[in-house]
């Protein structure tokens, strides 16, 4: 029998210096001083097998939470150009994050690699209300690969997300100690020639499912 796996922990070191920064120049910062971790759960190998390699860098201030999402894959794709539309059809990294102590409320954080987002507000994983355009703004993103939409491309390629997330939309504020959240990383493309759906933590469902608060690990604020 295959014991079962342990949920993660990462700690996010506090860099208030970024906000000064534009976000292609916090990519740079985040590179000196961040948490850096892996996306490469592959919870469903025998239906999804490819891996392609993805690797979180992150850092916060006061005001917001900053990703640096890497990925080097062999197909991409950026259909979805408009917010709120479904980008994990795309090239797509993903971060879902709770404040309920309970782990039932959730937001969900999807950028497909031009930058596109889909957010929703989860209070069970059949109950999710999008964000309304004016939070969606509030998120800044920034895309390696530019912001154009574009059809399925074949080849070998490095790109990479920067966002970041104001914690005002979490409803929490940090306020100089360990500020605690739970949630995961994800990184999918469900409409390219190589589907796939991975995690940062660990998932125990038969199908791909990423609306599994109860396996979120731990993400601290230090």
């Amino acid at each position: 029998m295959t014991p079962p796996r342990r949920k993660q922990t990462i700690h996010i070191p506090y860099n208030p210096t970024l906000d000064s920064l534009n976000l292609e120049a916090v990519a740079n910062a985040l590179e000196e001083g961040g948490a850096r971790f892996s996306v490469e759960s592959l919870n469903w190998p025998k239906l999804f097998p490819y891996r392609p390699l993805t690797v979180i860098t992150a850092e916060h201030s006061n005001s917001y939470l900053y990703i640096d999402f890497l990925v080097r894959c062999n197909y991409l794709r950026a259909v979805n150009y408009t917010d709120n539309s479904p980008v994990s059809e795309d090239s797509c990294v993903e971060f879902y994050v709770s404040t309920d102590t309970s782990n039932k409320s959730y937001w969900a954080f999807e950028f497909n690699c031009v930058g596109t987002i889909n957010a929703q507000f989860c209070t069970d994983r059949n109950e999710c209300s999008p964000l309304p355009p004016d939070l969606l703004k509030l998120v800044k993103r920034y895309a390696s690969v530019g912001t154009r939409p574009f059809q399925e491309v074949e080849g070998s390629f490095i790109w990479s997300v920067v966002a970041a997330i104001p914690l005002s939309i979490l409803g929490v504020e940090y306020i100089g100690k360990p500020l605690a959240l739970k949630g995961n990383f994800n990184k999918c493309a469900s409409a390219t020639s190589q589907p796939h759906y991975l995690s940062w933590n660990p998932i125990d469902t038969p199908e791909p499912d990423f609306h599994c608060p109860e396996c979120f690990g731990d993400i601290i604020l230090d």
